[in-house]
């Protein structure tokens, strides 16, 4: 749900990353085999007490890999390729795709594409109705073509050539919170 994960990720670029979007994309998709079970509060190191009492209320969670992940046929887990087009049928609601501008939120099942939120926006904002994002949100650019197919992103499997991948650099895999 947005409104707790484009918030943490939000503060994440500004805080624990430094604004360095390459890092931020290296930890969150290149240093992962499969995916993410969980982004936890370390997420939000770095950051001013104040947003972080704001963002979890006191709470701290770590974040957490999907790594004893078992296969029916014992081979190790892949990842999947997540696109527009298999991104329900994957269960998916949310996509977050991490943009030189912004993080784009896809909501999967509905729409191809989503309002770009600048990264510069507060993290501290309320992100719960998205009726109101129009307010908090950046026009999106012109879609780039695609010539190659891109990595794929954590917990992602090939299955079929997309029309436009949504692994490209600088996007993650929608993520699941499951506490």
């Amino acid at each position: 749900m947005p409104a707790s994960k484009l918030p943490l990720l939000l503060a994440a670029f500004q805080y624990r990353f430094g604004r360095d979007l390459d890092t931020m994309t290296q930890h969150l998709v290149g240093d992962v085999a499969v995916g993410w079970e969980e982004l936890g509060t370390d997420l939000l190191d770095g950051a001013p007490p104040e947003n972080v009492a704001a963002l979890i209320g006191g709470a701290r969670w770590p974040s957490r890999t999907l790594d004893d992940l078992i296969t029916l046929d014992g081979s190790p887990p892949t990842r999947m390729t997540v696109t527009e087009t298999t991104a329900a049928a994957q269960d998916m609601t949310w996509g977050y795709v991490l943009r030189p501008h912004g993080i784009e939120v896809i909501p999967v099942q509905y729409a191809p594409s989503g309002p770009v939120f600048s990264w510069d926006s507060d993290p501290c904002t309320d992100f719960s109705n998205p009726a109101a994002w129009t307010t908090v949100t950046t026009a999106q650019p012109p879609a780039t073509p695609t010539t190659a197919p891109a990595p794929a992103a954590p917990g992602t499997r090939h299955t079929s050539p997309p029309k436009e991948p949504l692994c490209e650099p600088h996007r993650i895999r929608p993520i699941r919170h499951v506490r």
